[in-house]
């Protein structure tokens, strides 16, 4: 019977793990099934949208499609296939590596390509001249010692910065090609054709990439640092207003949960403290750049990075006032109060600042020279005086810590060791104050440092402005900080010949939404071919 009863109870079991696993397996597959339904419509909308952020993405989409189209003719007609036969495809693969989202990138990678490959195809040609004109074991020898040379000679050529900035890509395209032709014409009798087929297709590839990239709806990547440097001087400027906004009318919770990705806030500055690596490699890819401007003057690239990172400095005060927000101990909001308008006043002035560097910069003009107006020493000095008006929230009740202290030196002038006991720390310490006593006068005075110290720390009783006071004088050191992203603007207008400030000139203060960042138009490369 005991046994009937085990057996039951076992086939219960075995029975609802079995329902549970239907059941879960139910579930997963009722997930993956709203998966699928819902795939269609979520992938068009994501497509949709990256073309809405950048419509140049959709032209530059169109121009490769174009691109490989061309070079496939060189496949698809029967008189360019008999010309030049299966070396079509290195145009085919030069175009997909090559054709670049800006124009200075192409042709950053398609001189390296063709520079590379060029000089490759010769030495190669001349070492296996050579090694022919000696026997075959004495080429074997040679051809050996030339790939080892070459390719160690080539290879620490790249650690160097210059070279690694600039022509890393066309190194690794010359050994690449260096290899192939030299090593196969120790076998291969007809490597010259082999060669000039090779640099033939390549140069056909690095034409129709350049002319695709300079002619038809050129994206340039010195009107991206350019634009973005205009972008992240109105982020700058939204993040302070919005920063000072939250402090005095948002509601602060230091433990309140908040997403970084859905803060304002945090989204202006961002761009500026990632902007390193992108500033970079805009510059570079402008410095090789024609002067494509009305005036064909010469693009500034390394000034423009100049201005970047004094920006990124400008974001890290902007950071630790973001970060006032955020703080576990508040000033309440009463005492929030009484310095409100001074310090949003400074923030609006500030802020008013940044938005006409941004548009000098974007109208190519110079800023103002009164671009560090009055109203903004006058919200300087408004913000100095309600401080100044409200001592007591600053230091507190100076005059007891004035007593103390007096009693202190007081009592070392008759020779006594300080004989009291600090009220928050209930200790009997007599005894080791009548030790100290007979201790040497250098003795006593490092005493009487410690217990001052620790008069300071135990009986101070801790301002409530004293979060405000921190937060107060980042935001002046905003005002500090604009005078070098001044100066260094000011360097980018002169050598960027900018057009002359006019008095007459109007300027509309605007804060456009900033595009996406630039750095997600350039497409990351894979291998050498």
């Amino acid at each position: 019977m005991i046994t009937e009863v085990h057996l039951g109870l076992d086939k219960t079991m075995a029975q609802n793990e079995d329902d549970r696993m239907i059941e879960k397996w139910k579930k997963r597959m009722h997930v993956f099934g709203e998966r699928v339904r819902i795939f269609p419509s979520s992938a068009l909308e994501t497509a949709c949208k990256v073309g809405r952020e950048d419509p140049r993405r959709v032209t530059h989409a169109l121009k490769v499609g174009l691109s490989l189209t061309l070079v496939s003719l060189l496949y698809l007609l029967e008189p360019l296939y008999d010309g030049i036969g299966q070396s079509a495809i290195w145009a085919v693969m030069t175009v997909v590596v090559v054709l670049e989202f800006t124009a200075g990138a192409t042709l950053c990678k398609g001189l390296n390509r063709g520079l590379g490959t060029l000089l490759a195809g010769a030495l190669a040609f001349f070492i296996g001249y050579v090694g022919k004109r000696s026997g075959r074991v004495f080429q074997a020898v040679f051809i050996g010692a030339s790939v080892f040379l070459i390719g160690a000679i080539a290879t620490y050529m790249r650690f160097i910065p210059y070279i690694k900035k600039n022509y890393d890509y066309g190194l690794v395209i010359f050994l690449l090609t260096f290899n192939l032709i030299t090593v196969s014409s120790y076998r291969v009798e007809s490597v010259l054709k082999m060669a000039h087929d090779r640099i033939y297709t390549i140069a056909i590839g690095c034409v129709i990439c350049l002319l695709m990239s300079l002619l038809i709806f050129p994206n340039w990547s010195g009107e991206d640092l350019h634009n973005s440097t205009v972008y992240k001087l109105e982020g700058l400027a939204k993040s302070i207003e919005a920063c000072v906004n939250e402090y005095f009318y948002g509601e602060i919770e230091a433990t309140g949960e908040m997403k970084l990705s859905e803060d304002l806030i945090y989204k202006g500055y961002k761009t500026v403290l990632d902007s390193k690596s992108t500033d970079e490699i805009l510059a570079l890819h402008a410095s090789w750049e024609p002067r494509h401007s009305r005036y064909c003057h010469r693009f500034p690239c390394q000034q423009y990075v100049k201005v970047g990172a004094v920006l990124r400095q400008f974001g890290y005060t902007v950071v630790a006032l973001h970060g006032c927000l955020r703080t576990e101990i508040q000033t309440p909001r009463s005492v929030r109060a009484l310095f409100k308008d001074p310090c949003i006043r400074l923030a609006s002035e500030v802020s008013k600042v940044l938005i006409e560097l941004s548009n000098s910069i974007k109208n190519r003009r110079h800023c103002s020279p009164e671009i560090l107006s009055d109203h903004l020493h006058e919200a300087l000095q408004d913000l100095n005086t309600a401080i100044k008006s409200q001592p007591r929230l600053f230091l507190g009740p100076k005059h007891k810590h004035n007593k103390i202290a007096t009693a202190l030196v007081g009592q070392e002038r008759q020779g006594k060791a300080p004989g009291f006991s600090i009220s928050s720390v209930k200790t009997d310490s007599s005894a080791l104050l009548d030790w100290k006593t007979k201790q040497s006068k250098e003795t006593d005075r490092k005493s009487l440092r410690t217990q001052l110290s620790k008069i300071a720390i135990t009986s101070l009783e801790f301002s409530e402005a004293l979060p405000f006071a921190a937060f107060a004088s980042l935001l002046v050191e905003t005002v500090a900080k604009l005078d070098l992203v001044i100066e260094e603007i000011e360097e980018l207008g002169r050598l960027a010949c900018f057009n002359e400030y006019k008095p007459g000139d109007e300027f509309v203060v605007t804060c456009e939404e900033p595009r996406v960042d630039v750095l997600q138009n350039h497409l990351p490369s894979h291998g050498g071919d």
